[in-house]
C-alpha cells in the first residue's frame, strides 16, 4: 500500500516536472500580464494618392486595414460624413488647411483674423465628425518674423480660439513642423504652458522630429501632451522619399518611449502619395504600419 502510494505520487511529480518543460514561461498568478500596445492606425487624407470620389478613397482605405482617417478642413462636409458612415472608418483627427497660407504669426492683423477664421472652421469640421482635436500649425519664422514674435502673436491668437474649442468640445493640437519654430521639446512645453489651457495639446510628429533630434528623447518631455501622432520616415539622405524601415527612425526606441507614457491613442500615417497610389500599394503601407507598432 505505502509501496503503492509512492508510486502514485512520483507519478504525479514526474507529470508536473513534463509540463512545467513543455510550457517553462506560464504566467504564475502573482505576475502582471503583458502589456497591449494600442496605438489606432489612420492616415492623412491629404496623402492618399488613389483616384477616385472621397466615398472611393475610404473604401480603398478600408479594404487595406486601416481604422481611420485624418480629413483636411474645409472638405465638403456632407460628402466626408457619408464616407465615413459608409466604411465605418473614424476621425483621427482633422487637419487645419490654412494654417501654411494663412499664419497666426503674420504680422498683417488681416491674415492673423484669416488664420483665426481658418483654425474655427477646421474646429467645427472635427465636431461634424466627431474628431477629438485639430492639427495645428501656429505659425513660422522667417526673414520678417521673429521666434519671439512668432510665439507672442500665436499665443495670443490661439488663447482668443480656445473659447471655440471648449464650446465645441474639441482640441487644438500643435505639430511640430519645418517652419524653424519650436525646434526643442522644452520650446514645446513652454508654448503650451503660454496658452495655459488643458484645450491645447500637441500633435506630435515623429518625422518632422529627426531634422532637429530624436523623437524618443522629445516623447518624454510632452508626455502626456501628446494627443495625435503623426507616423512618418525620415532619411537623412532622401528626406521623406523612404518606406517605413528605410529611413531614420528608431521604432523600437519610439515605441517604448510612447509605452513609458502611455500613449494609446491615434498614429497616422503621412508617407507620400505614391505610397497610397493603389489597393496593392495601400496595403503595403498598412502592413509596415503595423510592423511600426509592433517594433
Amino acid at each position: 500500500m505505502t509501496e503503492a502510494l509512492h508510486r502514485r505520487d512520483f507519478l504525479k511529480l514526474g507529470g508536473a516536472l513534463t509540463a512545467a518543460a513543455i510550457v517553462p514561461n506560464a504566467a504564475r498568478a502573482d505576475e502582471a500580464p503583458a502589456k497591449k500596445r494600442t496605438i489606432r492606425k489612420a492616415i492623412m487624407y491629404a496623402t492618399i494618392a488613389y483616384k477616385g470620389s472621397v466615398l472611393e478613397q475610404f473604401r480603398a482605405v478600408k479594404a487595406a486595414g486601416f481604422e481611420g482617417v485624418e480629413p483636411m478642413s474645409h472638405m465638403n462636409q456632407d460628402e466626408v460624413v457619408k464616407a465615413f458612415d459608409d466604411t465605418g472608418l473614424k476621425p483621427a483627427s482633422v487637419c487645419c488647411n490654412t494654417h501654411w497660407g494663412k499664419p497666426l504669426s503674420s504680422p498683417d492683423d488681416r491674415v492673423r483674423q484669416e488664420g483665426r477664421e481658418g483654425l474655427q472652421r477646421a474646429l467645427q469640421d472635427a465636431k461634424r465628425y466627431g474628431a477629438s482635436s485639430v492639427l495645428f500649425v501656429p505659425g513660422v519664422v522667417n526673414k520678417d518674423i521673429s521666434y519671439d514674435d512668432c510665439f507672442r502673436r500665436s499665443v495670443a491668437e490661439i488663447k482668443r480660439v480656445v473659447p471655440v474649442a471648449v464650446e465645441l468640445d474639441v482640441k487644438i493640437a500643435i505639430e511640430n513642423v519645418w517652419n524653424d519654430f519650436i525646434t526643442k521639446p522644452e520650446q514645446a512645453v513652454a508654448f503650451l504652458d503660454a496658452i495655459d489651457s488643458p484645450q491645447v495639446g500637441w500633435h506630435f510628429d515623429i518625422g518632422n522630429v529627426l531634422r532637429y533630434g530624436k523623437p524618443e528623447e522629445w516623447i518624454p518631455v510632452l508626455g502626456k501632451r501628446i494627443l495625435k501622432l503623426h507616423i512618418k520616415e525620415y532619411s537623412a539622405f532622401k528626406k521623406f522619399n523612404v518606406r517605413f524601415f528605410e529611413g531614420d527612425d528608431k521604432w523600437p526606441a519610439i515605441m517604448k518611449a510612447l509605452d513609458d507614457i502611455g500613449y494609446n491613442g491615434w498614429g497616422i500615417s503621412e508617407q507620400p502619395g505614391e505610397q497610397s497610389k493603389d489597393a496593392a500599394a495601400l496595403k503595403d503601407l498598412s502592413q509596415r504600419m503595423d510592423k511600426v507598432f509592433a517594433s
